[in-house]
């Protein structure tokens, strides 16, 4: 603990550091989305295309024939207007082994080594577990802006998916130990918003330190800069940090009966394993988006800078669905129990389901405006989420539970998004998105709702039980009968 940092103040910082060290690691995660055009020109990764040249001075709106309708290098490069060719064939950062790295081998590490870590934050200090983990993101991402080889980069990022897999069911434990019931949604929804953060902060990380190419370091700026940062939270995380106690809370601290409950009694139940369902559908949607979000305006607006845009709704009104939704399920959770939380998640879905639609279909300033429109309900769900899974499951297998959990969830939501490629051959890139992105938000909103319905009722306290009446020394008369009664 800091010296002098009093107890008002600490579960604050708590939950500062580990939001922060949170954002780092989703930055790392999600950095390669937005570079992966840049990485895959230096490298030598990926499909090859016919795209526009913006040094040329041409806009997308411009051209006499389309970039992207050109299929082979010798047309594509004779392209021009008024003698200005327009056109060139060079990597464009997607393709098999984009969506390789960008999913399955971050996916495939991640959820493995988040049940083990899982199971040892049930059982060990969760403090210096979370702060070693740290520690080895950090290193992995600060040493994937050294890489020569696509293998050695592949290689990276499966060592920052072990790293990151610890820091949601560690971090979740800690803070749902330190705070009451009634700041839970918005806590878990502050700490889940580093996704957002990570994600958000990539987009104007990955373009502009990237096109700005200081001291001749392109890309790679981008992951040593996160690593280094990543790793003074690492050394806060281990001397700043003390492990709380664990503690009884929600739905178990309402059994009075004592018995205990097995890892397979609690993950095998119906309300888990569609709440399960239900969220890896949701985080498919969101991932398809993230992976393909940069690549895709890149793709049908290439003259238009969207950088910043991106940064400030994904930041800005992001955070605003993450509060909203996080203040509003812990208000309404008094009256409804959990049930709240879960309405919550799947009015917001759908209402989100159109908006997302508008952001891959409009053009641009349409674009901005409706996912804008669209983050505001969409992000309300992780946190919640959140919220809802430290509340029904008991302490002794929680973070396992949590493990478990992200294991089915980012192995369903995590892999599915590469079936984007070979569909995007058969029906286009954008209409891909409607599937996977669009689609997926709105089956969750459906599958919450009826996840809802298998919630136990909320419990309510029973009242004290009155004392006795005291009874007065000497003979008890109550039963005696005076003869003019039986009159």
């Amino acid at each position: 603990m800091l010296p002098g940092l009093s107890r008002k103040l600490y579960k604050p910082w708590v939950l500062l550091l580990v939001t922060s060290g949170y954002i780092v690691g989703e930055l790392g995660h999600y950095l390669i989305g937005v570079t992966s055009r840049a990485t895959a020109r230096d490298l030598h990764y990926g499909d090859k295309a016919c795209q526009l040249n913006v040094s040329s001075g041409v806009g997308h709106g411009e051209t006499p024939i389309a970039c992207g309708s050109v299929l082979n290098q010798t047309e594509c490069v004779r392209l021009h207007m008024n003698g200005t060719f327009y056109c060139e064939w060079d990597y464009n950062g997607l393709g098999l082994e984009y969506q390789i790295l960008a999913g399955p081998s971050y996916i495939a590490v991640f959820t493995v080594a988040g049940i083990f870590l899982g199971v040892a934050a049930d059982r060990y200090n969760r403090v210096n577990m979370l702060a070693v983990c740290t520690l080895i993101f950090s290193i992995a991402t600060f040493f994937m802006g050294a890489v020569d080889h696509y293998w050695e980069l592949t290689v990276l990022r499966m060592i920052l998916a072990f790293g990151e897999a610890g820091c949601n069911p560690m971090a979740a434990g800690i803070l749902s130990d330190l705070f009451a019931e009634e700041y839970r949604g918005l806590v878990m929804s502050i700490f889940n918003w580093g996704i957002y953060g990570g994600y958000g902060i990539a987009f104007p990380v990955g373009r502009y330190v990237t096109a700005a190419n200081i001291w001749d370091l392109g890309w790679r700026l981008s992951y040593y800069a996160g690593g280094f940062i990543g790793l003074i939270l690492a050394l806060l995380t281990f001397f700043t940090l003390r492990e709380p106690q664990r503690q009884a809370i929600g739905e178990e601290r309402n059994n009075t009966t004592g018995e205990k409950v097995t890892l397979w009694q609690v993950v095998s139940q119906p309300r888990m394993v569609l709440l399960c369902l239900a969220a890896s559908i949701r985080h498919m949607g969101g991932l398809c988006f993230a992976y393909n979000c940069d690549l895709y305006y890149q793709t049908y607006f290439p003259e238009v800078d969207l950088g910043w845009w991106l940064f400030a709704v994904t930041i800005c009104i992001g955070s605003v669905g993450v509060v909203a939704g996080g203040v509003l399920s812990d208000k309404v959770v008094a009256t409804m129990g959990v049930k709240s939380r879960l309405a919550i998640l799947a009015l917001s879905q759908l209402i989100a389901s159109p908006l997302a639609f508008g952001s891959v279909y409009f053009e641009p300033l349409g674009a901005m405006i409706s996912l804008a429109c669209s983050y505001i309900f969409a992000e309300m769900w992780f946190g919640i989420l959140f919220a809802i899974l430290v509340e029904i499951v008991p302490l002794a297998v929680r973070s396992t539970t949590l493990g478990l959990f992200l294991f089915f969830m980012n192995n369903i939501g995590g892999n599915l998004p590469v079936l984007v490629e070979p569909l995007s051959k058969s029906i286009g890139y954008r209409e891909s998105l409607w599937v996977f992105y669009v689609g997926a938000y709105f089956l969750s909103s459906i599958l919450f709702l009826l996840t809802m319905f298998l919630m136990e009722p909320k419990v309510s306290p029973k009242p004290a039980l009155e004392a006795p009446p005291q009874r007065t020394k000497g003979l008890d008369n109550t039963a005696f009968e005076a003869e003019s009664c039986r009159l």
